[in-house]
């Protein structure tokens, strides 16, 4: 007869398992066991992506080094594969940091606070979700300004917070674990804010942002172009992307085909999107329902495979990039997007889900003074949920204990990795630097050569291949 680990045993299983990793070794950064230079790392990522949006990328991460540690996911995810690890697998989100927590509609109409970006979601050992949003608070933390205490006071917030809510669910019935709410939302002034904005981003709101009445036509809107971010495709490429509707069709559930069967196509552009997404083709549809007053905007947004892939192998359970993204999504979050599913046009691999409907993002500026505590507990509360969710949370209670050793490494891990990601940001500004000065001689060329130079450079929308 099949043997089922009490939770009991699995607990064990997580204690014994600090003989080989004890938690004070998640302190340790070691650079110098890297394999490969972090601007090898980031010009290897780009391949496949737009040319003409590379550029964009590389500005937004040299912006600041929160704003290249939001790009370098290929970065960490290559030094984190360095570090010994517990081995405890679970669904990870990948790229877990402070402003990849944001408020959204439920299939129900309710607004929720929830993780909200699994691009590079797979299955990993769960610290390294820890350890990257761990680093986000501590960057964050000093872009605004705040003490290394209040830094150090963040990140021991989350991982304590964490910790006790692991072992609260590794307690729970499943089915209670599996529709386990966060009640206290309201009162964390960082979350408030993105709720009220997801509250004011209607999908009336999102018509009116987005869209503009057409010329020369009788009151019908298409895409309000705002190039190079938002620009309106060709005629041969929006047939593709409405093309590709056929298969996501068959990805959603039964009633959501048919709540979807009933808008239909009005326009279809190029977006660009965050930063580390920048460069890869992301496609907006805006469609209509019950007349222009019920507008549905879709997002196709390409995934190319997490950056994790090198260091755990490919998922197993599916070959198709957008899918593992929707899997690994539902599996971590408490409700997701309705119209979530996938899609694939030219041979590439999409996501598509809902664009910006009440949906509200946290701004750094949100987390100043306490509000840095405030959030991070939140952090560790939705993180040890979504884990709990996908992974055996008496294994991860195990391991981590009740005291604060585990906290404290990841304290030491954060601060020595945050100064790691800053030396970075500042070799990426110095290698972006460098064509800049020898391109100096290019402004001596003949305005018609240099006028000829650029149309040479490929559209907005020129991204299907």
């Amino acid at each position: 007869m099949t043997h089922f680990p009490t939770p009991q045993e699995r607990r064990a299983l997580g204690r014994s398992r600090r003989k080989q990793l004890t938690r004070q070794e998640h302190a340790q950064w070691k650079p110098e066991a890297r394999r490969h230079a972090p601007v090898e790392l980031l010009q290897e990522s780009m391949r496949g992506r737009v040319p003409h949006f590379v550029t964009l990328k590389y500005e937004r991460m040299v912006e600041s080094p929160f704003g290249y540690f939001r790009g370098a996911v290929p970065v960490m995810a290559a030094d984190l594969a360095t570090l010994p690890n517990t081995g405890f697998i679970n669904q990870i989100c990948g790229d877990a940091h402070v402003r990849n927590l944001g408020a959204f509609a439920a299939p129900d109409g309710r607004l929720v606070f929830d993780i909200n970006d699994f691009d590079e979601t797979t299955r990993g050992p769960f610290e390294w979700d820890l350890k990257r949003l761990a680093t986000s608070l501590a960057l964050a933390g000093r872009a605004l300004g705040i003490k290394k205490s209040g830094c150090e006071s963040a990140v021991l917030a989350f991982i304590d917070r964490y910790r006790k809510f692991v072992d609260t669910f590794s307690h729970l019935p499943v089915t209670e674990l599996a529709h386990y709410q966060v009640h206290r939302l309201q009162r964390i002034n960082p979350v408030s804010k993105a709720l009220l904005k997801a509250e004011r981003a209607t999908p009336q709101h999102n018509l009116e942002q987005l869209t503009q009445v057409a010329k020369n036509s009788a009151g019908s809107r298409v895409f309000k172009e705002e190039k190079p971010l938002l620009a309106r495709v060709s005629a041969g490429q929006k047939r593709a992307v409405l093309a590709s509707l056929v298969e996501y069709n068959q990805t959603l559930q039964p009633e959501r085909r048919h709540f979807l069967a009933q808008y239909h196509p009005v326009d279809v552009a190029f977006k660009v999107v965050g930063t580390g997404s920048v460069g890869l083709r992301d496609y907006v549809i805006y469609l209509e329902g019950n007349g222009p007053g019920d507008p549905l905007f879709l997002q196709i947004k390409e995934e190319p495979g997490s950056a994790y892939v090198p260091y755990v192998g490919a998922d197993t359970l599916t070959s198709h990039q957008g899918q593992r993204v929707v899997n690994g999504q539902r599996a971590m979050q408490f409700q997701s997007d309705p119209f979530l599913g996938w899609t694939t046009i030219a041979n590439r691999h999409y996501l598509v889900r809902q664009l910006n409907d009440h949906k509200g993002s946290i701004e750094l500026e949100d987390l100043a003074g306490e509000g840095l505590v405030e959030y991070a507990e939140i952090c560790g509360e939705l993180l040890a949920r979504g884990h709990a969710r996908s992974g055996d949370a008496c294994v991860l209670s195990g391991y981590l204990g009740n005291g604060a050793k585990f906290g404290e490494a990841l304290v030491q891990f954060a601060e020595a990795y945050a100064n790691q990601t800053e030396k970075d940001w500042e070799e990426l500004r110095i290698v972006r630097r460098a064509p800049k000065r020898a391109s100096k001689s290019k402004a001596a060329r003949p305005r018609k050569e240099r006028v000829r130079s650029r149309a040479k450079a490929p559209a907005a929308a020129d991204s299907l291949k």
